[in-house]
């Protein structure tokens, strides 16, 4: 394919979109004319077609010129860099008045004249000539959020100075030694009093139990706010906000306001109620829709006690509510959308650009969604402290995206790339590439508001999480987009400004004394695991994805990483081990008859090569035949407790050799991803023998390493 011709180049470059990457295979994929062009409109460039491309760089580069500063300028461990101020030729001898202002409040005030400051070369555009100066600060500053305003010549200029640790501390002893942990999704996870699929109290029992055993976390996939009846998107990578948390998984039972209200006791004494609850813990698939409207019956009545009451909940509530503005708003985004019981981009023009009157919603149902906020953050609240307090405790996860019908993306669109879409570039499993649905964030408006939104998420995940695992660590630095009404296939990748998004997650981090667990699997920049290492963040070793059919079948575990078996999006250990995987991508197609049989050898031989590996090293006892899968799961989990990395974390599901995954990445009605309970409860599993034995090796094998 022939480049780009030179001006798109440029002018591409200059938006931060690459012009090329390497794919899996080697080989250097070119964009096209048309995926450059509609990827630059996406970011706000103003071209129609090639025609309009001269035009559209020279604005770009009188935009840029004319930025007298950039919007973020990172300052690690408190020193601040050298900034770049810019301006016209005519305003280098005009005064200009400086304001910095601490995040403390403290604020320094000072003058000064551009030509008075090192040149830093210049332009000419058009006959307006602009001119580069260095502008130096004096630092250190203490850690946080500052703000710096330079106005003169007519122009207000802003920027915000991110003073962050290079290296967060992470608070803890207990969450600085090495430690091993449990993961279980909390849908899949489900006890005898729970409605069919796990809750908050199901989760702060499973931690406290693997806490006894001696492990420090339990981890789980996103819990985040979803879309459970119109629109209905239970997939908890697609959440409906990255800033909330899913009242799904409320423990009823818990709520004090049940013992209350008489209309909640008499629904669950109510014999119609039971059969129903009962209906759920039967299916082998989690009823998203019922089990969501059986359980607000609930929360309705507790919702409306409360409302009646004078207690000091009641008043809790209301702090919490006016303590955040954001909350308040987010109800009543999902008020109006469950009247509507439409996606935001179908509403009235003035609701769709937030302008929203008293008129617009029904202001009990915005009532309740406060509600069930305030009741998740107690409830996950009180779970956190308590499992903080034995080791990390919550190991959480945050999705890259959320629902391009969300609350976020309603209310900080313009920090999202509306007209397209994330993704991946084709690889052998995905021939065609991966459409992922959701908005990408937009990387020169994220830094016109000073990472605001980047911010808040963290925070709210921060606040209970001693481990957070960052989903696709890569969009830090790049993200691949497909514009909306193209194929995956044509999309490109977008830059991001990865030190200034490091620079938030660090001190979000460091203030909270979260550990950061980057998911860095696959093809990623080169500078990805050094940037890593650098600010203290910790990679994934997933041992399904190391193993190879050589001598050395198990490359060495990475310092300090989260090592495991697999993911949520990988074929479960039976699976892999027996080659099920194999025969589900040919039911789907995405194998053909050849190809499989080819991909049954190479699995073969990969498993005789990890046997060998494991038997070698003592981890697997001598044998001519094929060992059990559960002894070979056990000495792979043993391996990963004996290695440098942080966790070693095992799959509850592999213990009983579950053949079926949470997950099959490229598949929506093709296959139950996101709903399938464990074959064990709680109460079962925490009591299997099989377990026990495996998880009492985990830790003597963890504790001899630390």
């Amino acid at each position: 394919m022939a480049e780009p011709n030179q001006q798109l180049q440029e002018l591409a470059t200059l938006h931060g979109v690459h012009l090329n990457y390497w794919d899996v295979t080697g080989k250097q994929v070119w964009a096209n004319d048309d995926s450059l062009i509609r990827t630059l409109q996406a970011l706000g460039a103003p071209l129609g077609g090639l025609d309009d491309v001269e035009a559209a760089l020279e604005q770009r580069r009188r935009d840029l010129w004319g930025r007298r500063l950039e919007p973020v300028a990172v300052c690690w461990d408190g020193y601040p860099p050298e900034l770049l101020f810019r301006c016209s030729e005519a305003d280098l001898d005009t005064p200009h008045q400086c304001r910095l202002v601490l995040e403390s409040g403290q604020t320094y005030t000072w003058t000064m004249t551009p030509g008075e400051l090192p040149d830093a070369g210049g332009i000419d555009l058009d006959g307006t000539v602009y001119a580069a100066r260095r502008l130096r600060l004096i630092g250190p500053y203490a850690l946080g959020y500052h703000q710096l305003t330079i106005e003169g010549g007519g122009h207000t200029a802003e920027c915000t100075l991110i003073a962050a640790p290079e290296r967060p501390a992470e608070a803890q002893a207990s969450r600085t030694a090495k430690n091993w942990g449990l993961f279980v999704p909390l849908y899949a996870l489900h006890s005898a009093r729970s409605w069919g699929a796990g809750d908050y109290a199901d989760l702060e029992e499973l931690v406290s139990w693997v806490q006894r055993q001696g492990g420090g976390m339990v981890a789980t996939l996103p819990l985040l706010a979803a879309f459970l009846d119109e629109p209905f998107e239970p997939s908890p990578y697609s959440p409906a906000s990255r800033l909330f948390w899913n009242e799904f998984y409320l423990n009823v039972e818990r709520i004090p306001e049940v013992q209350k209200s008489p209309k909640a006791q008499a629904l669950l004494g109510s014999r119609q109620f039971k059969d129903d609850v009962a209906a759920l813990r039967k299916a082998p698939l989690v009823n998203y829709r019922d089990q969501m409207a059986l359980k607000r019956r609930v929360l309705e009545e507790c919702a409306r006690t409360l409302t009646a009451d004078s207690s000091g909940r009641r008043a809790a509530l209301e702090e919490y509510v006016q303590g955040d503005p954001a909350v308040r708003d987010y109800a009543v985004f999902r008020a109006i959308g469950e009247q509507r019981r439409a996606a935001w981009q179908t509403w009235p023009a003035a609701l769709r650009d937030g302008a929203v009157t008293a008129g617009d919603f029904d202001p009990a149902l915005a009532d309740y969604h406060c509600y069930v906020q305030w009741l998740a953050r107690e409830q996950l609240q009180g779970l956190a402290t308590k499992a903080r307090a034995n080791g990390p405790g919550l190991y959480l996860d945050l999705p890259l995206g959320v629902n391009s019908s969300g609350y976020d993306t309603w209310r900080h669109r313009e920090g999202f790339a509306l007209d397209t879409a994330a993704g991946a570039p084709p690889d052998p499993f995905f021939a065609k590439g991966q459409n992922w649905g959701f908005p990408p964030l937009h990387p020169e408006r994220i830094r016109e508001g000073g990472y605001q939104y980047l911010r808040a998420y963290l925070r709210h995940h921060m606040r209970l999480a001693g481990v957070l695992r960052i989903d696709h660590m890569m969009g830090l630095h790049r993200l691949y987009w497909i514009p909306h009404g193209m194929e995956a296939k044509d999309g490109v990748y977008v830059g991001y400004r990865a030190e200034e998004q490091y620079a938030v997650f660090s001190l979000e981090a460091h203030r909270h004394g979260t550990v950061i667990v980057g998911e860095d699997l696959g093809t990623v920049p080169e500078e990805l695991p050094g940037m890593m290492a650098r600010h203290n963040m910790h990679r994934m070793y997933v041992l399904q994805y190391q193993a190879q059919p050589r001598d050395e079948a198990l490359s060495p575990i990475f310092p300090g990483a989260v090592a495991s078996i697999n993911t949520h999006d990988m074929p479960t250990f039976a699976a892999f081990w027996q080659g099920l995987d194999i025969d589900d991508r040919l039911d789907l197609g995405l194998f053909d008859a050849e190809s499989a049989d080819e991909e049954r050898e190479r699995r073969r031989e990969l498993i005789r090569s990890v046997e060998t590996f494991l038997q070698q090293r003592g981890f697997l006892k001598e044998s001519k035949e094929r060992a059990a899968p559960l002894a070979v799961l056990r000495a792979c989990l043993n391996f990963l407790a004996t290695g440098p990395g942080r966790v070693a974390l095992a799959n509850v599901e592999d213990f009983w050799l579950e053949a079926h995954p949470q997950n099959v990445p490229g598949t929506w009605r093709e296959r139950p991803n996101w709903m399938r309970r464990a074959r064990r409860s709680l109460e079962e599993f925490t009591r299997m023998p099989t377990v026990l034995q495996a998880l009492r090796e985990m830790d003597r094998i963890v504790k001899q390493g630390r």
